[in-house]
């Protein structure tokens, strides 16, 4: 495995901060970032409107972007991923795409309370007013109910960050 790239991804609910750390990470381990949320705003512009449709345009991405990564990985260069991790189901898609890729994997878990998330959201509301009408509390509820906290024996490298108010 020594010749590819390690696969980092996140864990942490709605507002936790996965997309800054990943930004962070990106730079300090001169990884290649993929976020889901430009993929996704650049393919389906104005079409994402509820979790569900969340939902369907992630799962049409997902394809595409695994064999996207895996080159990526193979090639000896690690990745970034600002893709949720936060259901056993998610986190069985990466070890399956790291694995496939004969790559490290981490999972970095962001474990953040719900008012900390809640105050992250409201200000991401303000810095990215397009984002607004998703990003409420209500959605954040929404999300928050399919939520699985990882546990060591899922993954082969844990990382949790701690984050409270």
């Amino acid at each position: 495995m020594s010749n590819s790239g390690t696969l980092i991804y996140f864990c942490g609910k709605m507002g936790a901060g996965k997309s800054t750390e990943s930004k962070k990470i990106s730079v300090v381990r001169n990884a290649v970032l993929i976020s889901e949320d430009e993929w996704l705003s650049k393919l389906y512009p104005d079409q994402i409107t509820s979790f569900e449709d969340y939902i369907k345009f992630s799962g049409q991405l997902r394809p595409l972007i695994k064999a996207h990564v895996q080159s990526i990985l193979r090639a000896g260069s690690s990745v970034v991923m600002d893709f949720p991790a936060n259901t056993k189901k998610q986190r069985e898609w990466f070890k399956l795409l790291s694995l496939e890729a004969k790559s490290e994997s981490e999972l970095i878990y962001l474990k953040v309370s719900n008012e900390l998330c809640l105050q992250q959201i409201a200000q991401r509301r303000v810095e990215q007013p397009s984002r607004a009408a998703f990003d409420t509390e209500e959605m954040f509820n929404q999300v928050t109910k399919f939520f699985e906290e990882p546990i060591e024996s899922e993954v082969k490298k844990l990382v949790v960050v701690v984050k409270n108010v």
